[in-house]
């Protein structure tokens, strides 16, 4: 994994796979420490033998507590440290010096997590720090500074397991390599003798059939070096094929020439053991390859039960942010999965495995399709509502909504159902409704929870045919759509001027990034459109049977307003842009009176 303009890119030298993963270990009992005597003065939350613990993107500014409490996973994967600069032996979160090993830096959510019950798991390297020479055995030559660096995790954190994404250059630097296994060795030395408790997980890329040879050489290296791997997780994503894939199979099969290979390595193991190693890391919804690559829902629960037969050590995904659906068929994004899903789907499906490898209790899901409409004041909308069996057998789910404004009612046909069945809503407005684009949420509620989908309302302003109004205007639906736009254009959950999304216009040296409207308003009538715009050169306007624009300049949100007639048609295209190869424009919160 990388950093690149805030998120990552999963692309690997030698499997041309993009992966973000994490590795999870065995019990003690099963290859790690048995801690007692004065270990209890070192007591920590240890990491299950069978753990759901899914990345969670540090740089983003997220709380992982509160993310942690939001989608149920208890134990996280916390993703990067790297160090500032090539040559140092100082690591720090996302490889920024504002940033160090210590209880000021995600100390109290740390703390937090583990008084639930939980713990997180620190990741070094990904993507960027593997090809910067800044993942801390590639930039520091001392083995001895790097064993201080993971020991200081444990005893600052009071964590219990350490994670090793080693791809592209890390993956073949034979010296770091060497210098990287030789540490662990010594830190499981320095745990055994101080009554700590520390394991190791390695996070390398995959082929459909297992590990390739660079991979199978990082190991090969720390068996020679007496370092105790506890658990070898695979990216089971981003393939790079150029065909089309079904991604629970390729786990599974990509899972079972990893047994193959471990049982080479370590021959004294048994079938079990040498499954209780593996963990695998998926990547939710549209990978950064395309829709050929889509782990689905239905996906999850293969994997899952795939994972409960075998015993595997640890079921992950990049990342925690990801697992929701605001933006259906937009692949390789950072902050959702590209498909149509419940809030935490891929986690509540997961999340069972911590702690045993029982089969889950019932539990179900909830989508809502379209996830939005526009309408006029005093008309209705409709939409499908849908459930489905995610463990267990099906259970009795009632239906109901929140977040209407005053004006608009929700009522379901029928109100409750079937875990499997379908219910149709109706979104039904008075002839009062106040224009404005609002976020529903749509609840599903059962004996073993509830589940949620939100549904985007666009109330268009009064005037009925002829007199309609902007769709989406604050980007709250998790799409462009109905805006148009160019390569590159999307919506953002950060920043955003209000609400939880935002657009992104993404100007090139050969574009202006522009997105588009279309809109049919009264004829030869005076509206006046206003917008809200963060970046260089920031154009709203219209164009069609209307022409006038206004632009700005501004670090932080800055609001526009366009004044125009309407021609003898009505029909006008709203437009905003910015300015080739000025860098990105936000836009949000849209309106026309």
């Amino acid at each position: 994994m990388r950093f690149r303009s805030a998120r990552p890119s999963f692309r690997t030298v030698s499997t041309r796979a993009r992966a973000a993963v994490t590795a999870f270990a065995t019990a003690a009992a099963a290859g790690g420490l048995v801690v007692t005597g004065a270990a209890a003065a070192h007591a920590a939350t240890a990491i299950p033998a069978h753990v759901f613990a899914p990345y969670f993107e540090a740089w983003t500014g997220d709380s992982p507590s509160t993310l942690s409490t939001q989608s149920g996973a208890k134990y996280l994967t916390m993703a990067f440290l790297q160090t500032a600069t090539s040559g140092s032996c100082t690591a720090y979160w996302n490889g920024s010096t504002s940033q160090p090993i210590s209880s000021s830096t995600f100390g109290s959510d740390i703390s937090a997590i583990q008084a639930a019950g939980g713990n997180v798991i620190p990741s070094f390297g990904g993507y960027t720090a593997d090809t910067t020479n800044t993942e801390i055995a590639d930039s520091c030559t001392n083995v001895s500074s790097i064993a201080s660096v993971y020991e200081s995790l444990v005893t600052t954190y009071n964590i219990t397991r350490i994670d090793l994404d080693t791809e592209a250059n890390s993956e073949t630097n034979s010296a770091g390599i060497d210098r990287r296994n030789k540490a662990i060795a010594q830190v499981e030395s320095w745990a055994a003798s101080t009554g700590h408790t520390v394991q190791f997980s390695y996070t390398l890329p995959t082929t459909q059939n297992g590990l390739d040879s660079n991979g199978l050489a990082v190991l090969q290296n720390a068996v020679s070096n007496n370092a105790r791997v506890d658990v070898v997780n695979i990216m089971t994503f981003d393939y790079y094929t150029g065909t089309t894939h079904e991604m629970a199979n390729d786990t599974e099969t990509a899972a079972a020439g990893l047994e193959s290979q471990l049982a080479s390595l370590y021959p004294s193991k048994s079938a079990s053991q040498l499954w209780g190693m593996i963990g695998v890391t998926e990547m939710p919804g549209i990978d950064d390859y395309g829709a050929a690559e889509t782990f689905t829902t239905a996906d999850a629960t293969t994997v899952y039960n795939w994972a409960v037969g075998k015993g595997i050590a640890e079921l992950s995904f990049w990342a925690l942010q990801r697992d929701n659906g605001n933006c259906p068929g937009t692949g390789g994004q950072d902050n959702c999965s590209g498909i149509s899903q419940s809030q935490w789907y891929f986690s509540h499906t997961f999340e069972p495995y911590s702690g045993g490898t029982t089969n889950p209790g019932n539990d179900f899901s909830v989508s809502v399709s379209p996830g939005s409409a526009a309408v006029n004041p005093g008309s209705s909308a409709t939409a499908t509502v849908s459930t489905a069996v995610t463990s267990g057998s099906a259970q009795s789910v009632s239906l109901s909504s929140s977040g209407a404004p005053s004006g608009v009612t929700v009522s379901f046909s029928p109100a409750s159902v079937t875990a499997g069945g379908s219910s149709t809503v109706t979104f039904a407005t008075s002839s009062t409704a106040a224009a404005g684009t609002y976020a529903i949420t749509i609840t599903g509620s059962a004996t073993s929870g509830s589940h949620s989908a939100t549904y985007s309302l666009t109330v268009n302003g009064s005037g009925g045919t002829g007199g309609g109004s902007l769709t989406n205007g604050g980007f709250e639906t998790g799409s462009l759509s109905p805006w148009t736009g160019q390569p590159g254009d999307g919506v953002v959950s950060s920043p955003v001027h209000s609400g939880s999304h935002a657009g992104l216009i993404a100007p090139t040296s050969s574009q202006t990034g522009e997105i588009d409207q279309t809109v049919n308003l009264k004829a030869n009538t005076s509206y006046t459109l206003t917008g809200w715009v963060q970046g260089n050169y920031a154009f709203i306007g219209v164009s069609g049977g209307a022409s006038a624009s206004n632009w700005t300049s501004s670090s932080t949100w800055t609001q526009l307003t366009v004044t125009f007639t309407t021609g003898s048609s009505g029909t006008v295209t709203v437009f905003a842009h910015g300015w080739y190869a000025q860098g990105n424009v936000y836009v949000d919160d849209f309106t026309l009176n």
